[in-house]
């Protein structure tokens, strides 16, 4: 094998035995980028010449003895609206196309720390704004299953580099479901964190309560060894909790015996596909065998959650988004006559059609004499669902729900109805809306061959378990299968 299509896991067993360095690692995902990226559209900008330097320092290191973290010398890809110092960070956006920030993001800082080698910034949806990464300044990502499908969004270019062979591990973030979706659709593993386990410091804004970093990878273990790199506390954050975290890798038991697993009945209920619920089905059935006990579960507000969803984070969208002016930094445009019509200008060339509409209907539930028919009731609804969660979690310890109602859909499909869009999300977004932890993993293919994803919800700060869970299922099927997409 390549070892381009090696887990993160396989290749840190080998660099520490000395079997490959990490200059050779790193020159065969370039390699591949090289090869495979004009057919994928997985980056927007590559750093081969600085991946390099930094694996050839990570190899010194090695020969002389230091002590190294898992992840040193392991290649990754970074989300483009993660700051790095330096690297360009466009949030794949006209208004940010030059933007170079003077600061690393704290999980940058983390990363660094590990020695991790950063091969580039990855395409998205334009401020993380929408679920099929369509709606990039630059460019359209693809799906590596089948390339005339979208690879899931906004956290499209992440899940792409990991399943096509053009990471080992990536970054990504999630506000409604941008990991999870994604990783679904593309046949690999992403978490979305608890809310407050990793500082959004550096994380440019969209929906400030609901966004969270999180790790994409080929196996649980992978997800795992990203997720302890970099979780914890940081005082630039105020939302990051204090608390320790294990090391959550290696700190997984192939063990459900005893376990509850709820199944929420509204997660299988009309717009699921009969494909994507026999799948997740037989991921409870197999979990079962294993001596998981599975319960029946409700969760009454779950058809409320997408609207709530998109009136909350629209609101804070268009707060968030006003600092994009022209003013201090990014495009500014080249024709107006005064400072009123600079800023429209700027900001009607500068963002998309989708940020557009967001940055609109989050100004219009915000303003007077709307904030208490959609706002407060977004909010009120907020407190209900998590409200629901917490007594969900007093008769199972987690839930095991579909991913998405559906597998993959073509390129430009839904482009002209948002409304169907943006349903892509309504068995996401209720995680990001009470601050849970979600893992989505991959559990099978349907009908056209494209991954189904499932999803396992835990209550806060509980991601020990959803790992633990997911290393049952993964172990009964021998591991993930991505050779489709990485030969």
């Amino acid at each position: 094998m390549e070892l381009y299509q090696l887990t993160a896991e396989k290749l840190s067993e080998l660099l520490e035995k000395k079997e490959c360095s990490s200059v050779e690692l790193t020159q065969s995902v370039l390699d591949r980028i090289k090869a495979k990226d004009g057919e994928i559209g997985a980056y927007l900008t590559v750093c081969e010449e600085e991946a390099l330097k930094k694996a050839a320092e990570v190899d010194e290191k090695r020969e002389k003895g230091e002590s190294l973290s898992a992840l040193a010398g392991i290649p990754m890809g970074i989300k483009d609206n993660i700051c790095t110092r330096g690297i360009r960070t466009t949030c794949a956006s006209r208004i940010l196309e030059n933007f170079v920030p003077p600061y690393d993001a704290f999980v940058m800082e983390k990363l660094n720390a590990k020695d991790a080698v950063i091969l580039g910034k990855l395409n998205m949806d334009e401020f993380a704004m929408g679920s099929s990464t369509e709606n990039s300044y630059f460019q359209k990502t693809h799906n590596p299953w089948n390339t005339q499908c979208v690879p899931g969004g906004s956290s499209g270019g992440s899940a792409a580099s990991v399943a096509s062979g053009e990471a080992i591990v990536s970054l990504g973030s999630d506000t409604g479901g941008s990991i999870r979706q994604p990783a679904a659709y593309c046949g690999i593993v992403g978490l979305k964190p608890t809310y407050s386990s990793v500082s959004r410091y550096g994380l440019v804004a969209f929906a400030s309560s609901l966004d969270q970093i999180g790790p994409m990878g080929r196996s649980v273990k992978d997800v795992a060894m990203l997720y302890s790199a970099i979780c914890g506390r940081d005082p630039h954050d105020a939302t990051s909790a204090l608390r320790e975290y294990p090391d959550f890798a290696a700190g997984i038991k192939k063990d459900v015996k005893g376990l509850r697993i709820g199944i929420p009945k509204e997660y299988f209920g009309e717009g699921v596909a009969e494909d994507v619920k026999a799948a997740v089905w037989n991921v409870a059935k197999t979990l079962e065998k294993e001596g998981a006990v599975l319960v029946d579960v409700s969760l009454p507000s779950t058809d409320y959650a997408l609207s709530a969803y998109y009136i909350i984070a629209s609101a804070e969208a268009s707060s968030n988004l006003a600092r994009f002016d022209g003013v201090k930094y990014g495009y500014r445009a080249k024709e107006y006559k005064n400072l009123t019509e600079m800023y429209e200008n700027t900001r009607s060339e500068g963002f998309g059609a989708e940020v557009k509409r967001r940055i609109m209907l989050g100004t219009y539930v915000l303003s007077s004499g709307y904030y208490d028919a959609y706002y407060k009731k977004a909010k009120f609804t907020q407190i209900r669902i998590q409200e629901e969660f917490c007594k969900a979690f007093e008769s199972c310890d987690l839930l095991l729900t579909p991913t998405t109602p559906e597998t993959a859909f073509k390129l430009g499909e839904r482009m002209d109805d948002q409304v169907k869009m943006y349903m892509n999300d309504i068995l996401t977004v209720t995680v990001n809306i009470a601050g849970l932890p979600g893992l989505s993993v991959p559990c099978g293919l349907d009908k056209k061959g494209l991954p189904v994803g499932c999803q396992l919800i835990g209550p806060k700060f509980s991601e020990q378990t959803l790992f633990n869970a997911a290393s049952v299922w993964e172990t009964s099927l021998g591991g993930f299968d991505l050779s489709a997409t990485l030969a």
